[in-house]
């Protein structure tokens, strides 16, 4: 995989579902010769959704990632999962990606699901290209598109292009930069475009548009400005230097438009995507505290002879064992090499090497810094794990992902699939870390956890098709959380004699909890150690601060984890025979238990944030039913002929929700729920689950 670094882009293709991000895919592997036949996501004959469950349900659900060309380009293309319930699937593609295309529909603009993608993206500060898709659709507009871009993401969109026509009149799009309008041949599949002057009637309006992009380029380039201030003509080569500039600073957003469906606008995509994203070269270096010395940092460059770092983001297993995706960010890494696995302390051989395209692999000998690429032969990483040089060690930063919001429970239905289901919840839990299990000893059964219901689903026909588990499964569960509502203050103490060497453990625990900027209690747990004079030895200071966080793993009301509290440890004693680590384990979750008690403990309930779209007509009906689930109306918005609905609704009263809206909408209302946050269950239903 010898290549210029410089001509390397590692993309994702994000967005809301159903914005036609795989169907841009379909068009980019078309375009670039990786097809020779497109595929249909309305088929199931998309190339990028593979799975069975994909093609059936007409969604994607796992990221795959392909390697194609473009110009004198190589691009490394990752389409990801719209549906919420698979957000750690573009979670961890993004961590990797130089970029990301965030598609819109372009008759909804900015949905719920758009937010939480490029909220996402921004964490990792990756440059944007915005494609507003659909225009074809009925109800399209491009202005409307680009505004909500603007208000509701905060963004700075640059259109680079305009569309002619939108509807069924939409036909061609306007490039701003060459002051051409471009005409796509639908019957050759889009393959063959034409360039024509700009009809009469958009002259005026390509024209105004072309200023502002002027302007919004000129700030990052001094020639451009220098022509932009004294009205000269300005060179299409400049114009692409100083988006491109704008872009990698992540501060402006070029905006495309066309229709995938109809084979309009991709190929000009691909252009932006070579034009203004950077290559792993133009990215900010990766600084990483040196493991041998806290007080020093490694400096990660994207260099192939330098030692080799790299990233697990993805881990998929089968009967054959696991297919490793990584992101290599410095060095080389050749086909039996022995690597270390940093996070675990262990050394694995790489056996082979592989470019991915989708589910195909094709054999590669090496591949170097800049490269996504998978292996096989690592048997003790998991997701977010650094693979090293063995002689020179390095951590990069893990991946973290939201936090599992629903459950329920399997078993197997003969002993004779007891081990079976075991193995199998192991692989799961390696491919996909916001899938929990755990097993309850009262019920004998095993307690399962994902991001929502399409998840559970989508796991449970893995367990019977993929792994041939025979499984009976029980009613979904919500997982609450536990907090405190007042400060409280509480001794633990562990003292064992034994005659020989006994155990001492003594602390006093504050309790405070902890909320965010809404009021809410806070997602997590901290610890601080405000002891003075070494009452407890710095050497147990971190036995305190473990026992103390996996106390509030189990709380006190109905055995939920505590969230949103802050652990303070004030004084202590200790034995200079007797004290140990376990001891001061012991006596901090004393002392958590005792404090929680007196903290005046509350049960906290998980609450979604829904996006309904349904005809004008059903709106009473819809409004009334969120009512009675104890949902909140946030935003209510009218779009041609329907009426988006915001709400913030209890998980609680979501299950099943698909099929109530169908039956009240005549099938013709969609949604989208997604985790919102964790808010205090009214006290009479509180009393209901603690019974």
């Amino acid at each position: 995989m010898s290549v210029d670094l410089e001509k390397i882009r590692n993309i994702g293709i994000i967005a809301h579902i159903d914005a036609g991000k795989t169907t841009v895919s379909e068009r980019v592997l078309y375009y670039t010769g990786k097809i020779y036949k497109m595929g249909e996501v309305h088929d199931g004959t998309a190339v990028m959704d593979y799975l069975e469950e994909e093609q059936k349900r007409g969604i994607t659900i796992t990221s795959a990632a392909t390697r194609c060309p473009w110009r004198d380009c190589h691009i490394n293309l990752i389409d990801t999962p719209g549906h919420i319930d698979f957000t750690a699937e573009v979670e961890r593609s993004l961590r990797v990606l130089d970029g990301a295309v965030v598609v819109f529909d372009g008759s909804e603009g900015v949905q719920a699901q758009s937010e939480t993608v490029w909220r996402q993206g921004r964490k990792y500060n990756l440059p944007f290209i915005c494609f507003i898709n659909k225009m074809d659709k009925t109800g399209a507009d491009f202005e409307m598109s680009v505004g909500s871009i603007r208000t509701k993401l905060a963004a700075n969109p640059v259109p680079v292009e305009i569309p002619i026509g939108s509807d069924d009149s939409f036909s061609a799009v306007i490039d701003l930069i060459n002051l051409r309008a471009i005409f796509y041949n639908a019957d050759q599949l889009g393959a063959n475009f034409e360039e024509r002057p700009i009809p009469e009637q958009y002259s005026k309006i390509a024209a105004e548009y072309r200023h502002h992009l002027l302007e919004m380029a000129a700030e990052y380039d001094e020639e451009l400005m220098e022509k932009f201030v004294h009205d000269k003509p300005v060179e299409a080569e400049i114009i692409k230097r100083a988006i491109r500039k704008g872009t990698i600073a992540c501060k402006i957003q070029p905006v495309f438009v066309g229709s995938a469906l109809k084979y309009i606008g991709v190929q000009r995509l691909l252009d932006g995507v070579v034009d203004y994203f950077p290559s792993p070269l133009d990215r900010p270096e990766i600084t990483v505290p040196d493991p041998d010395d806290k007080d020093k940092k490694i400096v990660i460059k994207c260099d192939r002879k330098l030692p080799l770092v790299a990233l697990v983001f993805k881990i998929a297993t089968d009967s054959h064992g696991d297919l490793d995706y990584i992101r290599i960010y410095q060095g080389t890494l050749k086909s039996g090499s022995r690597v270390m696995v940093s996070n675990r302390g262990v050394k694995e051989n790489i056996t082979r090497l592989f470019e991915m395209h989708a589910e195909d692999r094709i054999a590669i000998e090496s591949a170097g810094a800049g490269d996504i690429v998978a292996v096989v032969g690592l048997k003790q990483a998991f997701t977010g794990d650094t693979i090293c040089d063995t002689r020179h060690l390095v951590a990069l930063p893990s991946i973290t992902f939201p936090q599992s919001v629903i459950s329920m429970s399997i078993e197997p239905k003969t002993g004779a699939d007891k081990l079976k289901l075991s193995e199998a919840l192991a692989g799961l839990r390696k491919e996909d870390p916001t899938f929990n299990c755990k097993f309850d000893p009262e019920t004998g059964q095993t307690i399962i956890s994902g991001m929502g219901e399409l998840h559970l689903e989508i796991l449970q026909n893995k367990l019977i098709k993929e792994k041939r588990v025979d499984i009976r499964v029980g009613r979904p569960k919500v997982a609450y959380k536990e907090a405190i509502s007042n400060t409280a203050e509480a001794e633990g103490k562990f003292i064992r004699q034994t005659g020989g060497h006994g155990q001492y453990g003594d602390v006093i625990l504050r309790l405070e909890p902890i909320r965010n900027e809404e009021g809410n209690w806070a997602r997590e747990n901290t610890f601080e150690d405000k002891t003075i004079g070494g009452s407890v030895p710095r050497e147990y200071i971190g036995a305190v601060e473990e026992g103390s966080l996996d106390a509030l793993g189990s709380g006190i009301i109905a055995g939920f984890p505590v969230v949103g509290v802050k652990v303070s440890l004030l004084d202590g004693s200790y034995h200079p025979v007797d004290s140990s680590d376990l001891a001061f384990e012991q006596a901090a979750a004393l002392a958590v238990e005792g404090a929680l008690k007196k903290a005046s403990p509350v049960l906290l309930e998980p609450i979604m944030r829904l996006e309904i779209e349904v005809p004008e007509q059903y709106f009473g009906a819809i409004q009334g039913n969120l009512m009675s689930k104890r949902g909140l109306i946030t935003d209510s918005r009218q779009h041609a002929n329907l009426r988006i609905i915001e709400a913030k609704v209890p998980l609680a009263e979501m299950f099943g929700y698909s099929s109530e809206i169908r039956s009240m909408t005549a099938g013709r209302g969609v949604f989208t729920m997604e985790p919102f946050s964790y808010e205090l269950l009214p006290e009479q239903l509180a009393k209901k689950i603690v019974i």
